[in-house]
């Protein structure tokens, strides 16, 4: 697993070593890939017994807040709902486009089983061109964007991959966010006083996560309310670790959104962090 990291610390795994590289055939696109509801990430877990449930159980489902045809309570409710985005740096035509012009809404969701319905028609990150984000945030956002106000004081954990290895890191990664598995990372009353955040008890302290499809790399970050509070930063990188199975040695970034707002810039000079796992 570690060389699906493009920063490994280690030179066997870089991005530029000259171990040999798989040869991909050019072929017609795969079929769309069976995703079947995998649910070690979710508080809701989904109990059930064989396919034909499973197909009977997702005909149920008509839209997308989870109301079935018989009107029986077939729905897994999420703690929260999410919002999953869509942005594309060039528009067609190959005009640039800004940041704020490319971000398009997909849709929401906050069932189990209105998350599977819209998870299996996205592509994964691996068949999208470069320049292209997909992000998932908290309903309460209204925008994915560094000055929102529920984004201001906040930052993100940030991890560079090597091409080709994104999808099961990227599926990982939003089902342990939307399935709450980053519920133990609380914020000190002091921090969020500090920090000027709302104080809201429901409000995670996840705000989302991305993807950057780039031309050399895949890059994902998991955005946090408070960047002040150390301990819960650490707390938030260790979470990562575990639930994406990273290799003791992974090298992982923060930058805050501050910083991304004076720099203009998402990924470029942040923090290196190189602890490695206890």
């Amino acid at each position: 697993m570690a060389n699906y990291f493009s920063n490994h610390s280690q030179s066997r795994f870089l991005a530029n070593s000259s171990s040999p590289t798989t040869t991909q055939q050019a072929q017609q696109p795969p079929p769309p890939r069976s995703r079947l509801p995998t649910s070690k990430h979710f508080s809701t877990s989904v109990t059930t017994n064989s396919v034909s449930e499973r197909s009977v159980s997702k005909e149920k489902v008509t839209s997308s807040n989870g109301s079935s045809v018989n009107g029986s309570a077939n729905v897994h409710p999420l703690r929260n709902t999410w919002v999953f985005w869509f942005r594309q740096q060039r528009a067609p035509g190959n005009k640039i486009a800004s940041y704020e012009e490319g971000i398009k809404k997909i849709s929401a969701f906050s069932s189990v089983e209105s998350f599977w319905s819209l998870w299996t028609h996205l592509s994964p990150p691996s068949s999208l061109q470069p320049t292209t984000d997909y992000l998932l945030f908290h309903n309460g956002i209204r925008r994915p964007v560094w000055e929102d106000p529920l984004n201001l004081t906040g930052g993100k954990w940030i991890i560079r991959l090597k091409k080709g290895v994104a999808d099961r890191i990227w599926e990982d990664l939003v089902l342990a966010i939307i399935g709450d598995q980053f519920d133990v990372c609380r914020p000190s009353e002091d921090a969020v006083k500090n920090a000027g955040a709302s104080d809201e008890t429901d409000w995670p302290e996840i705000c989302g996560c991305t993807i950057s499809v780039r031309q050399s790399e895949d890059i994902v970050s998991l955005w946090n309310r408070i960047d002040g509070d150390i301990k819960l930063r650490e707390k938030i990188r260790d979470t990562i670790r575990r639930v994406l199975h990273l290799p003791p040695t992974t090298v992982m970034e923060y930058k805050s959104n501050n910083d991304s707002m004076q720099d203009k810039s998402s990924f470029r000079n942040s923090a290196i962090d190189r602890t490695p796992l206890s």
